[in-house]
């Protein structure tokens, strides 16, 4: 499904980063940068603008040849992982960082997925998500998975990421504005928390 989208439309979600990201990206120590379910590189190259060593990591090897493009256009380098994150090995107290943009998977790897996180970032590394909630099936805007056990809720997250310093945690309604298939009013949910 990833690569036909991908190779369908450059840019399916816009070449600007996520909203929240550009947020709170200046929280991120220096250090290396892990993104997580990067698709085309849009919050990977934002994160290497800033000075970070940056992997964005995807299932769609069409997608990180976009990705490769647009940090070429924006003048940075990031390296490119295609590798299901079901079986990825996100290493012990590696990363300054580690981006969650919609990063969808199923709630038991997303379970796996988390605690390996909280292993794999620095002492003092900063983690950034932001997922759509189950409040996004009732919602007029576009995005997200249609599975409500792939949505996120502050509570599970919380549960999930035990062993981080938690900073915000937060259910919110927004509006969404990323190319095609993130558009209109959501409701997310916002993270950010670090290694003690």
């Amino acid at each position: 499904m990833w690569n036909e989208r991908y190779a369908a439309t450059f840019a399916s979600y816009g070449t600007e980063p996520n909203d929240y990201l550009r947020e709170v990206v200046a929280r991120i120590p220096e250090g290396p940068v892990l993104c997580l379910a990067e698709g085309e590189g849009r919050n990977a190259v934002f994160v290497a603008q800033h000075g970070h060593p940056t992997t964005a990591v995807d299932l769609s090897d069409v997608g990180l040849a976009n990705a490769t493009r647009l940090a070429a256009e924006r003048k940075v380098t990031i390296t490119t992982v295609v590798a299901d994150l079901a079986a990825y090995d996100l290493g012990v107290d590696t990363w300054a960082g580690i981006v969650s943009i919609w990063a969808h998977v199923p709630s038991a790897l997303r379970a796996r997925l988390h605690a390996a996180c909280v292993r794999a970032l620095r002492p003092g590394g900063a983690f950034v998500l932001e997922a759509y909630t189950p409040r996004q099936l009732t919602r007029p805007g576009k995005g997200g998975p249609s599975d409500a056990a792939m949505l996120m809720t502050p509570e599970a997250l919380r549960e999930e990421l035990a062993g981080l310093r938690i900073e915000r945690c937060t259910e919110v309604d927004r509006d969404v504005s990323e190319g095609m298939y993130h558009q209109g009013p959501s409701t997310t949910v916002q993270v950010l928390a670090f290694k003690p």
